[in-house]
């Protein structure tokens, strides 16, 4: 009885789910966040069966569940390396390997994230997903944040294969802007434009950096909004001077990576720039710009306020980790024009 009960209970999970899901994840693949629509598919396929199970034990028979064991929850680490053990059996799985990039990018290990996008990009050459991952995640890995080589060449591919992706499109604006070619920043800045909704603050920003191009190319910012010419005058750009206090210089170790960030007061914990030095040159002084941002959203002439901090990370990763070394400025404006003094004082708990 028991079995049939299952069978019967799984066979109603199954379609109640197919009525759910496929619907959200045909719109997911249309919509411009697939993996937003694709994680809520995934809070819905837990979460049903969940409830149906929680139902049965309040209103149903529970002593007909008595040989279930109870499991443990997967922690993000366990599942983690059950992903990598899956992909060296199936090192083929193209979906497999983005999943792993995605989940190592939001976890903020852009070298790791960097690695699994090289493997899409070996099994999908044309995934333009993956090349404007792989330029995001290498961005954020290197020191300086620049994009450069390869990246430069992967992001214009990109954009031949999709000339709507905005996030390529404006990593290829940032690119072409750290180049020195303005001319061309303001050009792909202005195809991405039209994509965007008319008075949105991400209209507005990239509004901005095309005023900023324009200037530098020595043009007219004829055609910009009044907000871009103002850009076009005064980059935003915060200076943070960085140091350790003389109680923590023991615990510096060879390797030791500073990581130092600005985010927005009150906002996302995401940075809106962050810089990535050699801790070993302590003390130093940083600039944090708009040319550091990921996303036209989420740069720091976004915001008014910002709080600057400092981490030495011991494993090079900008993800606090026990017995890293931190301090923070506080919040400040970010249209100050005097140093931020920064200094590292404390043991991450």
């Amino acid at each position: 009885m028991k079995i049939a009960f299952y069978i019967a209970a799984a066979a109603m999970i199954a379609v109640a789910l197919a009525v759910l899901l496929l619907p959200l994840m045909r719109h997911g693949r249309t919509s411009t966040r697939p993996r937003a629509v694709f994680a809520l598919a995934l809070i819905i396929a837990l979460a049903l069966p969940l409830g149906t199970a929680s139902l049965y034990l309040m209103v149903g028979t529970p002593v007909a569940l008595n040989t279930i064991q109870a499991q443990a929850p997967v922690s993000m680490e366990q599942a983690l390396v059950q992903l990598r053990t899956h992909l060296t059996e199936q090192p083929d799985d193209v979906r497999g390997w983005m999943v792993l990039a995605q989940t190592n990018s939001m976890l903020h290990s852009p070298a790791d994230a960097r690695d699994a996008y090289d493997h899409v990009l070996k099994l999908a050459p044309n995934n333009a997903e993956a090349m404007v991952g792989w330029v995001e995640a290498d961005s954020m890995a290197r020191s300086d944040h620049r994009i450069t080589g390869r990246a430069l060449e992967l992001l214009k591919h990109a954009v031949s294969l999709q000339p709507d992706s905005q996030r390529g499109l404006w990593l290829l604006g940032i690119g072409q802007f750290q180049q020195g070619d303005y001319s061309n920043a303001a050009a792909t800045w202005r195809v991405l434009q039209p994509q965007l909704e008319p008075g949105s603050k991400v209209a507005e920003a990239v509004a901005m950096q095309i005023g900023v191009a324009q200037s530098r190319a020595g043009k007219s910012p004829a055609g910009a909004s009044s907000v871009g010419a103002a850009a076009a005058a005064q980059e935003p750009g915060l200076r943070v001077q960085v140091s350790l206090a003389p109680a923590l210089k023991k615990k510096l170790k060879p390797g030791d990576v500073l990581f130092v960030y600005a985010r927005a007061a009150g906002g996302p914990p995401m940075p809106l720039a962050a810089v990535k030095r050699d801790a070993a040159k302590l003390p130093l002084e940083v600039t944090l710009t708009d040319a550091m941002a990921m996303t036209p959203a989420a740069r720091l002439s976004s915001a008014a306020k910002v709080e600057v901090g400092a981490r030495i990370s011991h494993d090079g990763q900008p993800i606090a980790r026990e017995g890293d070394l931190e301090g923070s400025a506080g919040i400040v404006e970010v249209n100050r024009r005097t140093p931020v003094t920064l200094v590292i004082d404390k043991v991450h708990p």
